[in-house]
């Protein structure tokens, strides 16, 4: 039987490796990857079938709420396991049609692409221009306009199941929590395997380029719906935020009036007077900060630090980890369990002015004496003697925890 579109085994058997390999919840069918390969052989024969002679139309997205470190909810859409496997097919084979247009100022959801880059790029940056805007977009994945991005997908892309099933995605409604089905007239769901893409696409016109052709003497660096553009003066500064409200007005977009502000980059070479001398992106805070030349002499520059936001978040998940509490494990137990998360905390925000970590390193320690306390009772109520004796464990077996590798110890006499 002769199929509608071409699409081939083998190209859905690679997406479900993409996606068996990310792993992630169930949708609204409740099933999961485990139950999904139970009838693996029969279940991806039923999305190549249906893909491919075009009768294929994804279910809902299951609607979760997730709390934003900075307050508020943000809603995110997951599909099903089979609906990932299905937009897994449409993203391996639109990806590497729209990636080779992507601006090279846009870093987020990209191979081969880090928000580490993107923060290296404004550190550099931010040296050479004395002023900075920084925005957010307010709701990016909830206002996307359905027709400017699909005419924006049909100049790439001619392939036809695949604007069918952009299409249809785009259109796939959200079950909420309540089983409430709610419509959709706008926006790609976040938490979708092809949204990110489709986003990057959409925000590529909507923003990169346009910068590009309207903006030539400033420069700018974007991941995802946060981004900053680097001025010459407060004036530049002042009319590109002008400039840009506008025209994300016009694509139907929103900036985030509490997340979007000018910024001048102080230092000691940089001293007028300013209000903001700081601004926050990816998790890193710019300001003036004391730093130390080649001569070993003391300066002011310019730099990023782990943010006050981020610190907050890292204290109230070890706080969640109830470590004084598990006085069942020994201290290997304990590394085993945590330390992946530690060493992507360092990995990311140990970075850039690494020593700026230092709280949280001294947090954990807290916690870990907290753990000490509570397990042996000649140390109940003693902090000076739970102290010493972790120095005296950290001393014992130093790479045991990422910080102490660090030299995160407390002091064992």
């Amino acid at each position: 039987m002769t199929k509608s579109f071409e699409i081939s085994k083998k190209l859905v058997w690679e997406a479900y490796q993409c996606v068996k390999a990310n792993e992630g919840a169930a949708g609204v069918d409740h099933e999961t990857i485990e139950q999904f390969d139970r009838h693996l052989k029969d279940n991806l024969y039923k999305i190549w079938n249906r893909m491919s002679s075009g009768s294929y139309f994804p279910p809902p997205v299951k609607g979760v709420p997730i709390p934003k470190k900075s307050g508020g909810e943000r809603m995110l859409g997951i599909p099903t396991v089979s609906d990932r496997i299905a937009q897994t097919v449409v993203k391996l084979k639109l990806e590497p049609i729209l990636e080779p247009l992507f601006h090279q100022n846009s870093y987020g959801y990209r191979p081969g692409r880090s928000a580490l880059d993107a923060v290296a790029m404004v550190r550099r940056r931010s040296w050479e221009y004395d002023w900075v805007v920084e925005f957010d977009i307010k709701g990016l994945f909830d206002n996307i306009d359905h027709d400017l991005l699909m005419r924006a997908l049909r100049k790439h892309c001619e392939t036809p199941w695949i604007l069918l099933y952009v299409e249809r995605w785009l259109k796939a409604p959200m079950q909420t929590a309540t089983g409430a089905i709610v419509e959709r007239t706008s926006g790609t769901p976040q938490g979708g395997v092809v949204s990110p893409l489709l986003a990057n696409l959409f925000l590529h016109y909507a923003f990169d380029m346009w910068v590009t052709q309207n903006l030539r003497s400033v420069r700018f660096c974007r991941y995802a719906d946060d981004g900053v553009i680097h001025c010459k003066s407060r004036e530049q500064a002042e009319f590109a935020l002008r400039k840009i409200r506008k025209r994300f007005e016009q694509c139907r977009l929103e900036l985030h009036p509490d997340k979007t502000r000018i910024a001048y980059c102080q230092d000691v070479n940089r001293q007028e007077v300013y209000p903001n001398v700081q601004f926050t992106f990816l998790g890193y805070t710019f300001r003036p900060r004391r730093s130390v030349d080649k001569y070993g002499r003391l300066y002011v520059n310019f730099s990023p630090a782990v943010s006050r936001e981020a610190l907050k978040a890292m204290r109230q998940t070890i706080r969640g980890w109830h470590i004084q509490l598990r006085c069942d494990r020994n201290l290997q137990d304990l590394a085993a369990r945590f330390n992946a998360v530690l060493r992507g905390w360092n990995g990311y925000y140990g970075k850039f002015y690494g020593s700026a970590m230092s709280v949280i390193w001294r947090h954990m320690n807290m916690y870990l004496m907290r753990w000490l306390m509570r397990k042996y009772k000649h140390l109940a109520g003693h902090k000076i003697r739970a102290r010493k004796a972790l120095g005296k464990l950290a001393q014992s077996f130093p790479n045991e925890f990422v910080h102490w590798q660090l030299g995160y110890v407390p002091k064992a006499g």
